[in-house]
């Protein structure tokens, strides 16, 4: 994308500079039930201030171009430093008006549904989008001209590679509406020595793609930790972004031991690394769409940005002498554009909610589905902070009343994939837990949990292990008819 005409890409240089989207890193913290664990130590606070400072006066970029690519041991070393936060975690709501089973007050007001690719009302529509094309398309002017650049198709020239998975975002996000969830996944190795994990060479992510044979990754045979990680779906994540992290952490407290979830504490890239809660990503690995968008960007394309500014090597070679793009190879304008659209989407709507509908949504909470699987919540304030301070919430996310049905918390129900947040001792618990899949628009999907491999919702049911072990028992338990009925519940989701 960063090969449009002159004029558009002048245009982003400056809304870059505006919104201030340079690379951080940062330190870690792990909140799991009421404990946290700070993982920083004095040396990488002062790693983190002074990469910081280097990135803010483009000394890494710099330093990529005169002195060449980066060692595998070092691309390494760089993506653990950049995945960790440097404190934070506020609660973001002082008086959030949530609860488990329902909202309080007469404040919030139902968050707008539908898969119909009109705006929530957080950016205008825009012009047609029929009439958008490369040459017209002004990036954060609208809806529409962002969701044009979420659907183009990034080439060799926009930087895409050398080793990718898609060529746009809506490769893997579009059913119904673009951003909805599809068929797509993504595979990821590694493997075990003793009791600790190892990423393979590349990083635990395998790419499926490449832009010339010589440099295509291939699967280590003694990788054998192996999954896949099906696309998830991205309607509705500006409300999903402005949860607070005082709600996720009451929505936790409020579950018994037994099936307490995990809240993962992660940096905002953006904002110099602060720490938020986690809720994007089948491992909770970001809290804001910048971050993910980047993240994806880099990971699923090959395209660098001011917050992924190096390029991933393929199983770990590198891959300099296949890639004639400068890094960064994008601006951070996209990054924005990405985020925007997704932030600017409705929440999936449900199907018809007949009493028999309603009588099977009674089971489910009655069977403890409704534990983990969260049926409201209410985002925070109009004018909260989060995401450390870079976002503010406006009015068309805040004090909306959402029907998610998921905690976002990290649980064991026994379909782990054995490949955790990060490849280090104090995350290993994390390999066997897996974020709450949000159920909305559930309907639309026929491949279920994690990696896709479920294909009913009663094979999905049955995987339900660990933490979920009494849940699946008290379905098991109901009548055939009784089944039936949550069986209709969920068919409306």
């Amino acid at each position: 994308m960063s090969m449009r005409a002159t004029t558009v890409v002048r245009f982003r240089a400056i809304v870059r500079d505006t919104f201030n989207t340079d690379a951080r890193s940062s330190a870690v913290k792990r909140v799991h039930g009421s404990e946290e664990v700070n993982a920083m130590t004095p040396i990488r606070v002062t790693l983190v201030w002074l990469m910081g400072a280097a990135l803010m006066m483009g000394g890494l970029s710099l330093q990529a171009q005169n002195q060449g690519r980066r060692t595998r041991e070092q691309a390494s070393e760089d993506r653990r430093e950049r995945f960790q936060h440097n404190g934070g975690g506020e609660d973001e709501d002082a008086d959030p008006p949530f609860t488990t089973r329902g909202v309080h007050g007469s404040g919030p007001t139902e968050a707008p549904t539908g898969f119909d690719n009109v705006t929530n009302g957080l950016d205008p529509q825009g012009p047609p989008f029929e009439s958008i094309d490369e040459d017209s398309v002004i990036p954060l002017r609208s809806f529409n001209d962002n969701r044009f650049i979420f659907e183009e198709t990034e080439t060799v020239a926009d930087g895409l590679g050398p080793t990718y998975n898609a060529q746009s975002c809506r490769e893997c996000h579009q059913n119904v509406a673009t951003g909805g969830a599809s068929q797509i996944a993504e595979h990821r190795t590694g493997r075990m020595q003793g009791t600790d994990f190892f990423e393979s060479l590349g990083g635990s992510l395998i790419h499926s793609r490449a832009i010339h044979p010589d440099i295509t990754e291939l699967v280590a045979f003694e990788d054998d930790v192996r999954t896949f990680r099906i696309s998830t779906n991205t309607l509705g994540s500006g409300f999903i972004e402005a949860i607070a992290n005082r709600t996720l952490r009451a929505i936790r407290d409020a579950q018994p031991a037994s099936m307490r979830g995990t809240a993962i504490m992660v940096p905002v890239l953006e904002s110099a690394g602060a720490g938020r809660i986690g809720r994007f990503g089948w491992k909770t690995q970001h809290a804001s769409l910048e971050s993910f968008s980047a993240d994806a960007y880099l990971n699923e394309m090959g395209i660098t940005s001011p917050l992924f500014p190096d390029e991933n090597t393929s199983a770990g070679r590198d891959v300099a002498p296949f890639d004639a793009i400068a890094d960064p190879e994008d601006d951070g304008v996209d990054i924005v554009a990405f985020a925007n659209f997704m932030r600017s989407t409705k929440a999936p709507s449900r199907g018809p909610i007949t009493p028999a509908v309603a009588a099977g949504e009674a089971l489910f909470t009655q069977v403890g589905c409704a534990t983990c699987h969260t049926p409201t919540i209410v985002t925070a304030k109009v004018g909260t902070r989060i995401n450390g301070g870079a976002f503010t919430v406006p009015a068309a996310l805040g004090n909306k009343v959402i029907h998610p049905f998921s905690d976002f918390l990290l649980h064991d129900i026994g379909t782990g994939d054995g490949i955790p947040v990060l490849p280090t001792p104090e995350y290993a618990e994390t390999a066997y837990q897996m974020r709450t899949a949000p159920l909305w628009a559930l309907r639309t999907r026929n491949r279920l949990m994690h990696d896709g491999l479920s294909f009913t919702k009663q094979e999905a049911i049955q995987r339900h292990q660990g933490q979920a072990t009494a849940t699946r028992n008290a379905f098991e338990a109901l009548t055939p008819a009784e089944q039936a009925s949550l069986l209709r519940f969920l068919d409306s989701l």
